[in-house]
């Protein structure tokens, strides 16, 4: 599941040129087919994943000229442009811009005069988009999303591999949480020692850690508290990171501590099927509020249905939650290389709650999991 939490910027690694610039072709041609004369994208994910390069979102403006017909440009201010020539998006044209001049300017000149339609970043700060309105008069805005976010839903055989790498890093993780759990510790102890264990095992930030024991497993985007755990809590644990790679790990376990109460045995017994269902129903061409059905099923059959409060799953990448969304409504069927988590929950307010999560791909024939921790309940 995951909270995110303000990051630091990350050097990508093992990114080629050739990736990224058919990634920024893809790009253009999903533009060109809705009619958009160019993409105007700032520091955040769609940044990084058209370009490899992690830009500080700040009031300077550093922004991708993408037009759907012609060559990328990327702007920047002066003082970043070291920073930029760094990066993977060495390879782009770097427009620098400095402190008297007007960025904004600099941009809607590359985008032209004949432009009638540019799609601009999602996470644009309001004010940046604001201001580009005001120097493109007549130019209708559209969110970028609708273009990028199919490009991103779909993981090459290079992604998925970075991913199952995040993946494999963050079961590492899981496996110390035996040690790490123990009756008279605080959850925030315990998640000091999850974040120096995250960037041991090879993430280089850490974007969230959830330990929630006993009645604070039952809020699912519970951080840390200064709780003591206790003889007989369960404690749901989620945690991720990014890897060097710039993909993201986001993985969850529920931990016993001793003999669990009989209801959230039965609570979790529940649980298990129906994230297991779940996984087993991942196929090309199933929509996703399939799969958000079938974990869903087992549990209001069990009449657990209004504990499970939140939808099955998103999709992971250069950020944790992206596209696609396992939930009812959404009816777009799966592809192979969409990378999701599968996690359903069962939370009883002011008693308990329970969590899994593991990371699968979209197979041509099925489903690979990325995450291998066990799924019992461990009693600690």
């Amino acid at each position: 599941m995951g909270v995110i939490m303000p990051a630091h910027p990350i050097r990508c690694r093992d990114v080629t040129s050739a990736a990224l610039r058919a990634r920024r072709d893809r790009a253009r041609s999903a533009a060109r087919s809705l009619g958009v004369d160019a993409v105007l994208v700032t520091p955040g994910p769609d940044l990084r994943y058209l370009t490899g390069y992690d830009a500080i979102a700040m009031e300077r403006l550093t922004c991708l000229v993408l037009p759907s017909d012609g060559e990328p440009t990327l702007v920047v201010p002066e003082l970043e442009r070291p920073a930029a020539l760094a990066s993977p998006a060495a390879d782009l044209e770097v427009a620098a811009w400095t402190e008297t001049e007007d960025p904004v300017a600099v941009c809607a000149g590359l985008v032209g005069d004949g432009a009638a339609r540019v799609a601009v970043a999602d996470d644009m700060w309001a004010e940046k988009a604001l201001r580009f309105a005001a120097a493109l008069p007549g130019v209708e805005q559209v969110a970028a999303g609708v273009l990028l976010d199919p490009l991103r839903a779909r993981k090459d055989a290079a992604e998925v591999e970075a991913l199952a790498e995040a993946a494999a890093a963050i079961d590492e993780v899981h496996a110390q949480l035996g040690d790490l759990l123990r009756v008279g510790r605080t959850e925030r102890d315990v998640a000091a020692d999850v974040e120096r264990a995250i960037l041991a095992t090879g993430h280089v930030r850490v974007d969230f850690v959830i330990v929630a024991s006993g009645p604070n497993g039952a809020s699912p985007h519970h951080l840390v508290s200064d709780r003591t755990l206790e003889r007989g809590d369960t404690v749901v644990v989620d945690i991720g990171g990014t890897m060097p790679t710039g993909y993201c790990s986001d993985s969850t376990r529920t931990y016993a501590l001793g003999r669990p109460r009989p209801q959230a045995l039965a609570e979790y017994a529940v649980l298990q099927a129906a994230q297991q269902a779940a996984v087993e129903a991942v196929r090309p061409g199933v929509p996703a509020e399939q799969v958000d059905r079938a974990a869903r099923d087992p549990i209001v059959e069990a009449g657990y249905g209004d504990l499970f409060v939140h939808r099955t799953g998103h999709g992971i990448g250069v950020e944790t939650h992206e596209h696609p969304y396992l939930v009812a409504g959404n009816d777009e069927p799966l592809a192979p290389g969409m990378v999701f988590s599968v996690e359903p929950g069962i939370y009883r307010p002011g008693s308990h709650g329970a969590r899994i999560e593991d990371i699968v791909v979209v197979t041509d024939v099925g489903v690979r999991r990325l995450n291998h921790r066990p799924h019992d309940l461990v009693e600690l």
